[in-house]
This record gives structure tokens, sequence and C-alpha cells, in this order.
């Protein structure tokens, strides 16, 4: 390996260590400990090689510090005890040592390449790309940091692994980090791109650390109400938990089954999710307990399934098994809940060792020492699974193919990672794993882009179905195609993959660019007149040089798109605003029907001046996948959410039928009102309790009403101002957490 010969290891450690007082302990892994952890897994492990960088990363971080006031340089070395954990290559610790180098020291790729080789240099540099671009708006630097992790990522999975290190340990010390907005903007990024990516290769245990993590910032109020909740249930069921598992492991012990049995508790992130995406109370959940068998075999799985589904009762249509049919992250394990022991109502889990640990380590548990060597054991992963560890962030790197822009990159991919899966067939019996709630375009462009552009039907099973059907597992799924791409600008709507919705948007872009003007110039107009200004007294010359455009209406597109905010062009235009004119200009705007509606609602083909009304029935609000009907006698249209129930009046009208979504202005700045029937406890405070609740969750209570009211429940109505869909389900989900609520459902009507 090139480079200046390392120090010895007592002489390293003396020169390189600050003086500590026998009784303290440092804060990071010493030098012998790091290479002592490696070596146990790896006897072959370049002991030279470690201690160079080691003392190198040490001597360039000098006496930078972090956050906390510890060492700058015990955050790479804590990174590197990480990833020993995973047992990974002596490369990839390495990498982690001198994973800041570059970004935050002088020194540079060639010098690492210079020090430590060619293979390490490359995967330090991946990992620093990732974190190089700085950028003026929040969501775009978050969404260039993504494309750049999916392509580095892409290439070789250990710069994810140390990426991923790298995140754990700053989200283990966040707390030190002053600024609430920065704190809460790192907390977010990593619920939405970190732990979804870590789930995306397997890697369990770093996935749910990472969201309860970020769980405890985001939302502690809720965080610490489900605590609660789990230490009281603790105090109830624990006993039974310990009897339930000995019962499992003797019926399993009678068959001549080994295996070991153990309940495990949901994390309160995991539970947060569930109230969320279930619409249920938290004494509504069946799997707060869960038991994991361990079993020797495959062959004992399906032995074990057998025994437990003859001594208790299975629940129907909650078996399933992925063992045979693999998740895309290697995942394989039997799932079974039955009504077990004492009527309790009982998820199981049921795998092997090996099983187990894919389950928790996903790709990382395939390093290992093979052949005098030691690293990435490609048969031990076909055997896990089959499957590329790297295929689901290889299905983000066709979706940058199709271009687009940075938001659209993080939805596409927060699509591709957070949702589960189904598994159909080509008419050839070709598997493709497709998120849960595919439809046949979704099908059509995980075959082939020119397969999905070129659709115009499907069969299901043989027969015809229409293009809005969701697949289910085991359909087998025969495309119909026409001869040239022909793209609606309704076939949005009827896909969820990020690939097919790409695809679709690079069809119709070039159609889009009409509407898009229309409603930048709407929009900005809009802006102007509510700070006191007219566009037609001004010159846009200073927002077209400030942003690089030629042509008014490629400014007017821009607006359109969310790319550049009103705001933005007037400061550019009118720099002396008084700050009565800018509260004016920027204050929230309520989304309300009728003409002015077409700046918060576009598409299905809306012609200028169109009249819009939203249904009372559902009352959609940003981030609601929606509907339009035309109204008869010209009256224009009224939007519905897309699950509403008065929509099942027009399943036979396709005609009036109209794809609609939202505009980035509706997105950003805007306030709707949707309605909450949340059933309460009858006892005094608990109404005040639950309007608490409601305002730290950021809604703002416009009216309430009361219902059926009984001894023990009643029923209210909250009609709340909320920001968009994802705001009234945090609120929702907020007051699920709380135990004097039974239930809580979104007012539809």
């Amino acid at each position: 390996m090139p480079g200046a010969d390392p120090l010895p290891l007592k002489a390293a450690r003396a020169a390189a260590l600050p003086k500590v007082a026998p009784a303290q302990r440092p804060r990071y892994l010493r030098q012998y400990e790091l290479i002592e952890k490696v070596k146990s897994y790896d006897p072959t492990a370049d002991e030279a090689l470690l201690n160079r960088a080691y003392v190198y990363a040490i001597r360039m971080h000098g006496s930078q510090k972090r956050a906390s006031g510890d060492p700058y340089f015990a955050h790479p070395i804590e990174v590197a005890g990480i990833l020993t954990d995973y047992r990974l290559d002596t490369a990839t610790i390495v990498t982690a040592l001198l994973h800041d180098v570059i970004e935050d020291t002088v020194a540079s790729r060639q010098d690492i390449e210079e020090k430590f080789g060619l293979e390490i240099a490359e995967l330090v540099e991946g990992v620093t790309k990732l974190s190089q671009l700085e950028l003026a708006a929040e969501h775009t630097r978050q969404a260039e940091n993504l494309r750049k992790f999916i392509l580095a990522i892409s290439k070789d999975v250990r710069v994810l692994m140390v990426k991923l290190a790298d995140r754990l340990h700053n989200m283990r010390t966040l707390e030190h980090i002053k600024s609430p907005a920065k704190r809460e903007r790192i907390a977010r990024e990593t619920l939405d791109i970190y732990a979804p990516l870590a789930r995306s290769i397997g890697v369990h245990r770093i996935c749910s650390e990472l969201e309860e993590l970020a769980f405890t910032h985001l939302n502690p109020v809720a965080r610490d109400a489900i605590r609660r909740r789990l230490e009281a249930l603790r105090t109830e069921q624990g006993g039974a938990v310990a009897l339930v598992s000995g019962e499992i492991a003797a019926k399993l012990e009678t068959a001549g089954i080994p295996a070991r049995v153990f309940g495990r508790e949901k994390h309160p992130y995991s539970i947060w999710r569930k109230l969320q995406r279930k619409s249920i109370g938290f004494s509504q959940l069946s799997d707060i307990y869960a038991f994991r068998v361990i079993v020797d075999t495959e062959d004992d799985c399906y032995r074990a399934l057998g025994v437990i589904h003859r001594a208790w009762p299975s629940v129907p249509e909650r078996f399933k098994d992925f063992i045979s049919t693999p998740k895309r992250n290697n995942y394989r394990s039997l799932h079974t809940t039955v009504v077990g022991p004492r009527g309790m109502r009982i998820e199981m889990q049921i795998r092997t060792e090996a099983m187990d640990r894919v389950a928790e380590e996903g790709v990382a548990a395939h390093w290992r020492y093979k052949d005098q060597s030691y690293g990435f054991d490609a048969e031990a992963q076909a055997a896990a699974g089959g499957r590329d560890p790297l295929v689901n962030l290889r299905h983000l790197v066709q979706v940058l193919e199709h271009g687009g822009d940075a938001e659209e990159l993080v939805e596409h991919a927060k699509l591709e990672m957070f949702l589960d899966q189904v598994f159909v067939f080509t008419p050839k019996g070709q598997l493709v794993s497709l998120p849960r709630g595919a439809m046949p375009l979704d099908f059509a462009y995980a075959v082939h882009t020119d397969v999905g552009d070129t659709c115009i039907g499907v069969k299901i099973n043989g027969e015809l179905r229409p293009l809005r059907t969701p697949l289910q597992n085991g359909d087998v799924v025969e495309v119909i195609r026409g001869g040239k791409p022909v793209v609606p600008p309704d076939w949005r709507s009827l896909t969820v993959t990020g690939r097919a919705r790409s695809a679709i948007r690079r069809h119709i872009r070039q159609t889009e660019k009409e509407e898009f003007v229309r409603l930048g110039r709407a929009s900005l107009d809009q802006t102007f007149e509510r700070a006191g200004k007219a566009r037609s007294d001004v010159s846009l010359r200073p927002a077209l040089d400030r942003f690089a455009l030629t042509a008014e209406d490629d400014l007017f597109e821009s607006l359109g798109r969310g790319r550049i905010t009103p705001t933005q062009v007037l400061d550019i235009v009118f720099p002396g605003l008084n700050i009565s004119e800018r509260d004016a200009a920027t204050a929230q705007r309520r989304i309300e029907g009728g003409k002015g509606a077409r700046l918060y609602v576009r598409g299905g083909g809306l012609t200028p001046g169109v009249s819009l009304h939203f249904a009372r029935c559902c009352s959609p609000v940003p981030g609601d996948r929606i509907v339009g009907i035309v109204e008869p006698e010209g009256e224009g249209l009224t939007i519905h959410t897309i699950d509403c129930e008065q929509l099942e009046a027009y399943e036979d009208r396709e005609e009036l039928w109209r794809d609609l979504q939202w505009t980035p202005e509706a997105e950003r700045n805007t306030i709707s009102r949707a309605r909450l029937m949340a059933t309460i406890r009858n006892a005094p405070g608990v109404l005040g309790q639950t309007c608490t609740v409601i305002g730290e969750a950021g809604g703002n209570i416009v009216n309430l009403r009361m219902r059926h009211r009984q001894q023990d429940f009643f029923d209210v109505e909250f009609e709340v101002e909320v920001k968009d869909a994802r705001h009234l389900t945090h609120i929702a989900a907020a007051l699920r957490a709380n135990p004097s609520v039974e239930t809580v459902d979104r007012g539809k009507s």
C-alpha cells in the first residue's frame, strides 16, 4: 500500500491521543481498540493501513471542535466504530476515518490516493461529493444531495454504508446543535431520505435508530405520549409475553423443532407511523408485541408454521411468505397472526438465524472471510435472496435519466423507497416487484419505457381491465400496445412509481408549458396586487437577469412550476418594499373556490376562467390526490379527493372526470380547512386536552361541533385550518396518541 510507514502502535497511541486523566474515559475508540475490533472478524486486516488512517485523521482535523465541544476527530473515529459492528472490510473502515478530510481540511483527493491507494480515494471522494453542493433553497439542496447519493451509491454500496454511519453518529449528538430550525431540518432529512435508504438495502438496525432519533426531535410530545402508553402496557402485559414465548417454545420442542422464541416491542416511531397509515387508535393496534421464532433451517420454518397453525387459529389474510418471495432488500421470513394462548392476538415472524441476521443488517450481513480474503460474499447474498442489494437504488438512476427538476426527484425517490411490495408476473412467468398500490401503467414502465409509452390497454389474468385497477399479488399482467406513443395528462393519476411518473412527465412536459405560463402570470399579478403594485407599471428585466432567463414567458413558466416564487420576483423588482407591503404579499392564502382557484389547481385540460368548487363532502387539501367532476350547465368543476365516496355515482361516466393536481403555490403558501371526527372520553378536561393537542400540532380550530354524547364517550367534529394533507395526518396521529381519544378519522360525508 503506498504512503509513509505507520507509527508503531504504542508510539502512535501516545503521540496522537490527548492526555486523559486515569478515571476519565475518552468519548471515542482508542487506536488499539478500533484495530482489535476489526481484527476480531478479519484476522487478515491491514493493521498498518488502519494505524496510518487513524493517525492521519487526527492530524488533519487537528484542533477542530464539534458542537458538543469534543475534538472533531472523535466523529470519524466513532463512525468507523459503528461500521465495525457490521464487520465491514478494511477499506470501508479506513474510508470512515477519512470521510471528512477532503471536505473539512486542506487534504485533497490526490493526497488520499498517494497515501492510501486508489480504492480508498474513490470511496472517500464518493462520500465527500454527497455534501459539497451549497444551494440557496433548502428543498433544492436536499434534492441535489439525493441526486448525488443515488449516482454514487449505485456504483459501490460501501459509500452508502459510510454515509449512513456518518448520519447515525450525527443524529446521536444532534442535541448539541443550538439552532432548533437546523435540528429540525437535519431530523426531517434523516426521516425522509437516510432512513428509507437504509431500509432499501435491508440495514434495519440503522434504519430503526435513525427513525427513533429523528422522531425524538421532530415530535417529542407524540413520542413521549406513546412511550407512556407503552410503559403502562408493559406493566399490564409484560408477564404475559414471557408466558406466551414459553408456550410457543414448548409446542415446537414437543414437535422436535429446536427454536429460540422471544417477544419484541414495537418502536414508538413504528407505532406512530401505523397510527397515521391505518387511521386507528392506540388501543386498536394488534401488534404492539410480536414474537420472533428462530429455527435452524428453512424446512424448519415451514414445519414450525404448521405446528403453530395447528395449535392456534390463524387470522385470515394475515399470512405472508417472504421466504419463497423475498422483499427487494432480500428480507426473508414467514409472517403470520394467530389467536394465541390466553386469547391474545399475536403476530409471529418465523426465520432462520441467517435470515434474522440479513433482516437486521441487510447487505452488511454478507461481508465475511472466505477463500483467504475478507470482503463481500456474492454467493452468500445470492443464497439469502438472490437479489442485487442495489437494485432498488438503480431504479432511481433510471428516474434521473428522464430529467425533471429537483423536487420531482425527491418525490419519486420517496415513492420508490417508502411503499411496500406487490409481486406480479408477465405472461411468460417473469416476476416483477412493484410498490403496493401499483397499477398496470407502473407494470408497463417497469418492463420497459417503450412498453409504457405505447400502452393502450391491459389484460389482468386474461381479462380486459381498466388502467385504474390496482394490481394484486400473483396477478398475470399483459400489456396491450398501440402503434405510437400516446401519453394523456391524466395518466399521472394512474401510477405510483417514480419511474412511471418521470417517464410520463417527460412526455407531457412540452404540452404543459402554456398552462404553467398562465398560472405563473396569474400568481405574480396576484402577489403584486396584494402588495399594492401593478406589473404593467414596471419592467421585469431585473428578474430576468437575476434568474438568467431570456423572455417573460420563461419567467412565468418558472413561477408556474414553482422553481421561482412570486415574492422573490417582487423583492427584485421592488427592492424598497416597506414591511406592511411585504407582509401583505407573503401572507398565507386561504384556498377557496371560484375562478381564483386556478392558482392552486391545474391539469385536466382546464380552460382559462373555468370556475372550480371544492367539495364539502371530502374537503380536499394540498397533498390529497384530487379529481374534478364536470358539473352540468357549465357550472365548472367540483374537486374531490380520489377516495371520496361521492365519486361512486360517476364511475360509469368517465367523460366527466378530469385529472387534477395541486400547483406549487398551493403546496407552499396556503392554508385550507379540513374536518376531523374524534371519539373522546366523557370526562372533565378531556375536550380541552384535545384542543391543546391540535394547537401544539400547528392546527387552528375554526369550528367545533358536539355529536352523539353518551355516558362514556362523545363525538366531536373539529374544523381545522391546516397547511396540507401531511399536516392533517400529523394532527390526527397526535390525537390518536392521546389516551383520552378513542378514534380519529378524517371527516367525509
